[in-house]
């Protein structure tokens, strides 16, 4: 007699492919997750945020907002490369904290200049028309007005002719007396990226703008993007894509045939075009905000004391490296040109970098995020150094150290490590298009250059300092 036949069951926890699934995930996600919790995660190895007392008031209230299937807002973001800071960390205050603060710092801004419009703090500006939208003045002319000590001169700050900017959002634009957040899409080079991580009162403190064309305003329609966020305010039509509003330049009306030139106008003169506005966060469009811009104004610009802050450039440090780059990677088309350009500023006084120029850490910046004092030395250095941009190319990087280590009164700059400039914002490809024979941009191969360049240039000196053969 045998044994009767065994039968193996699965336990029942087993036999369900549902719960095997889960646990299978659950073994797979839970070790990474417990590394990112107790280190700390990649973001907060540079970004701290103080506990809140109670609730924490944060909440995304862009979540309903949703972009067409194939709109690809989300597509090709580039890769962060920097895992930690290499200094300091930055550290956010609780959320309500930097709200009262901010709201306390523009209620005595705004009190302060309508008492003191008369008084040597407030920047004139110069007025009248020329052919040029920033007058079109020659080097001598253009730092004439560097050293700013009299306050009854005016400044030449564009706007001679006019920024087509319609009625209704420019009396919108003039009634921002706070915190303004910009960006400008042109030429339907980027697409519109909505900021993460906003306050649950960020949206009604905050004005948020986007800047458009007719090129970005037609590929924007035929995704059915702006029809869909359509809405009667005040008895204008006012578009509202999310956090921005969007603001159609209008056709025929801007200032400038290159669309880069358009773009800087909003970047650098915001001060103008939000004329009571008192702090302001700019992003360039290819980047994405994951940090709440009143948490940035509050521990960038407030927290550090400073007229503006911004990234300092990941690789180059003098900014005869960074022309030397642009004209490498042909980020300008014209050579010649920015060679002309550093050759005016060597001839003027220019010097590369050295501790003599410290507090301010590098001569060149990452300009894809800048946040801003609007004050005195913060609006002049951001109309002396739109003045060069129009007299040369609108790579801002070339003429940033030029302008600020010659004007008065001097700037105070929060240059801060290029990898925060990674964890408060995500970078993506810009729309890339081909023309001609290639994609968008791309340009013949440009002559390496050699010693024999530089015999006789006025930029021989900084070279040789530069490269420390030279101990002038």
């Amino acid at each position: 007699m045998g044994w009767p036949p065994v039968r193996l069951r699965r336990p029942p926890v087993l036999q369900s492919k549902l719960l095997c699934l889960s646990l299978l995930y659950l073994l797979t996600t839970l070790p990474p997750a417990l590394y990112v919790s107790f280190s700390g995660g990649p973001g907060r190895r540079c970004l701290r945020l103080l506990p809140a007392r109670g609730a924490s008031p944060a909440a995304n209230k862009l979540a309903l907002f949703r972009y067409p299937p194939g709109y690809g807002e989300h597509k090709h973001a580039l890769p962060t490369t920097r895992a930690r800071c290499s200094a300091s960390h930055v550290v956010f205050a609780e959320y309500k904290t930097v709200l009262e603060d901010i709201n306390g710092l523009c209620r005595n801004l705004s009190a302060s200049a309508s008492t003191s419009s008369s008084s040597s703090s407030v920047l004139r500006y110069l007025g009248g028309r020329r052919a040029t939208f920033a007058g079109n003045f020659s080097a001598d002319e253009r730092r004439s007005f560097f050293r700013h000590t009299d306050g009854g001169v005016a400044v030449p700050c564009g706007f001679f002719k006019e920024f087509p900017v319609q009625e209704a959002d420019r009396l919108t634009m003039e009634k921002c007396a706070g915190v303004v957040v910009a960006s400008a899409i042109l030429n339907d080079y980027d697409k519109i990226r909505q900021p993460r991580g906003l306050g649950a009162a960020t949206l009604a403190t905050a004005c948020f703008f986007m800047f458009i064309d007719d090129a970005t305003h037609e590929v924007l329609a035929r995704q059915g993007i702006l029809s869909a966020q359509d809405d009667r305010r005040g008895g204008a039509t006012v578009v509202v894509v999310g956090a921005w509003r969007v603001v159609r330049l209008r056709a025929g009306g801007l200032p400038y045939e290159n669309p880069a030139m358009n773009g800087v106008v909003a970047k650098h003169l915001l001060h103008r075009l939000f004329p009571k506005a008192r702090f302001s966060v700019w992003v360039d469009a290819k980047m994405q905000l994951t940090v709440d811009p009143l948490l940035l104004v509050h521990a960038l610009l407030v927290a550090e004391g400073a007229d503006m802050a911004v990234s300092r450039h990941p690789f180059n440090l003098h900014a005869m490296e960074e022309a030397v780059a642009t004209a490498r990677w042909r980020k300008w088309g014209d050579v010649g040109a920015i060679r002309a350009q550093m050759e005016t500023y060597c001839a003027n006084g220019l010097q590369p970098w050295s501790s003599t120029k410290l507090p301010y850490p590098s001569d060149v910046p990452d300009t894809a995020v800048i946040i801003r004092r609007h004050g005195l030395a913060s609006d002049l250095f951001s109309c002396l150094l739109f003045n060069e941009l129009e007299a040369f190319n609108p790579r801002d990087q070339l003429a940033f150290a030029y302008v600020r280590d010659q004007m008065s009164p001097r700037l105070s700059i929060n240059m801060f490590e290029a990898e925060v400039l990674e964890h408060i914002a995500v970078e993506y490809r810009h729309n890339l298009k081909l023309d001609g024979g290639g994609v968008r941009g791309k340009q013949g191969v440009t002559r390496m250059a050699s010693s024999r360049d530089i015999t006789g240039s006025s930029c021989e000196r900084y070279l040789l300092k530069m490269w420390g053969e030279s101990a002038e």
